[in-house]
């Protein structure tokens, strides 16, 4: 019952943000389904929720993770959407470029997809059923189209068009290793459930679970945003609302992660580790090198974000193509991920509505004029880099240390030049941005902060700080019990 109730209340919330009249109302329901979502996931952590639909949804321990991070980053930036599309209801403005555009999209619209894509979300990490898995992230992609083209203009139209088509093409990849994957089933079977598939794994006949494999980790790969087929993140992630933004790189990138791990999971048991292991080691290291060359100079803050991401999504694979206690810093670093960039996109938010410029060389001066926003900006850099004592450091290091371990100087050294140079070029954006004189039309458009602009974002950085200091046992157990499902 708790595990339908956590797909159905979005869902209906969803149906109902397109009867409500009044934004304010739509706005309260944005939130009561944020809250009730956050409550089961919750109780599922007191109580653990019973299979349902003949198994097809439960939740073992990675989809308990994942479902955690989605309750609480969706409710974070719900309440930060109450002030953020309260702002956005004040009418026309003028593009950025100076062209016009509506900012006010009709709510009623954004607000039903939001919930439509928190639905399809938690469907993706209840799915026991691999095909249920490919229905789910289907799902968000056609949810989450509509979010990257909320401001109405050439810009947005064009990255919502090409996240559906790039996205369509990965999804139908993923299709390709499903049929794979029940075609390399032994004895004609064709089920699609985790256990079953699990249990008959070691009788699969190989080569078409390594294609199946294959097929995977490139088709969900290219909703993850690993390199080289990140090509639409860049776009849709920076011209999507602040509030999207944190959505998509907080938690829809960890959705196609786990889609890669189910499979993964049926490799382990069919004796294919070193198989898998060497592609997540190569697409990671390519990915972390990618983004370093586009963050280093990077002069839009929210596309230095969202390379930052495919970075990121590098290291998880990273950590998994490393095995042994890499694959626990890999868990580990996919929750400070989720906490960390998302508070960043909140902020950006923040200053993009003061300074209505998304480059860093227009930006100045942001620790003057948004003085609680701007220190924050700058813990969130700290954050995101894996500066200690956040807690990017901790994962971080404990994959690298697995590096070293296992004789992987290579891999480490490499990895390390990544990361150093991913630092120095986000760290002269960053002070750019925090340092120097207020343009004075921004000065013109300074208002105080609103305390609902801030909260989110704060508790997201503390909660980033807190998990570099003390990793909480209940945390903890978890990340180990998901670290043993990926045979670590």
């Amino acid at each position: 019952m708790v595990l339908t109730a956590l797909v159905l209340i979005p869902l209906a919330a969803s149906a109902a943000a397109f009867l409500l009249r009044a934004n304010g109302l739509r706005r309260g329901l944005l939130l009561a389904a944020s809250l009730a979502h956050a409550a089961l996931t919750a109780a599922s952590w007191i109580t653990p929720p019973a299979p349902a639909f003949h198994g097809n949804l439960a939740l073992d321990p990675l989809g308990q993770l994942f479902l955690t991070l989605i309750s609480l980053v969706f409710l974070a930036a719900a309440l930060y959407g109450v002030n953020y599309l309260g702002g956005e209801e004040a009418g026309p403005r003028q593009d950025f470029q100076g062209q016009g555009l509506f900012l006010n999209a009709p709510e009623a619209r954004f607000t039903a997809c939001l919930l439509l894509f928190l639905a399809s979300m938690t469907l993706t990490v209840l799915a026991q059923n691999l095909a249920l898995v490919w229905v789910g992230v289907e799902a968000t992609t056609l949810a989450s189209a509509p979010l990257i083209y909320f401001h109405r203009h050439s810009r947005s139209l064009e990255a919502a068009w090409k996240y559906l088509m790039v996205c369509s093409v990965g999804i139908a990849l993923a299709l390709i290793g499903n049929i794979l994957l029940s075609a390399a089933q032994p004895g004609g079977a064709s089920s699609m459930l985790l256990s079953e598939l699990i249990r008959s794994a070691p009788a699969m006949r190989q080569p078409w679970l390594k294609a199946a494999f294959v097929f995977t980790l490139v088709g969900y790969g290219t909703k993850m945003g690993l390199a080289p087929m990140h090509t639409w993140l860049p776009d849709a992630h920076s011209e999507a609302p602040s509030m999207g933004s944190a959505l998509f790189s907080g938690i829809l990138l960890n959705c196609a992660f786990l889609g890669i791990l189910r499979v993964y999971q049926v490799a382990l048991s069919a004796g294919l580790a070193s198989f898998c292991q060497e592609l997540f080691l190569a697409f990671g290291l390519f990915s972390m090198g990618l983004a370093a060359v586009f963050i280093v100079g990077q002069g839009d803050y929210k596309r230095m974000l969202a390379y930052s991401s495919v970075e990121h999504m590098g290291l998880l694979v990273l950590g998994l193509g490393l095995g042994g206690g890499a694959v626990f810093g890999s868990m580990l670093h996919a929750v400070n991920h989720s906490l960390a960039k998302s508070m960043l996109f909140l902020l950006s938010g923040n200053i993009l509505a003061v300074y209505h410029s998304k480059s860093t060389y227009d930006v100045r001066g942001v620790t003057r004029a948004l003085p609680a926003t701007g220190w924050l900006w700058l813990l969130g850099f700290l954050a995101i880099t894996g500066t200690p004592p956040f807690g990017a450091f901790v994962s971080e290091f404990t994959i690298l240390r697995q590096a070293f371990a296992a004789g992987r100087f290579g891999v480490a050294a490499t990895a390390l030049v990544f990361l150093a140079l991913i630092f120095i070029g986000m760290s002269v954006s960053v002070l750019r941005m925090a340092q120097g004189t207020v343009p004075p039309d921004a000065q013109r458009r300074l208002r105080p902060e609103p305390a609902l602009s801030l909260i989110s974002p704060l508790v997201l950085g503390l909660a980033a700080l807190a998990l570099g200091l003390v990793i909480p046992e209940t945390l903890r157990q978890l990340l180990q019990q998901a670290t043993a499902a990926l045979g670590s």
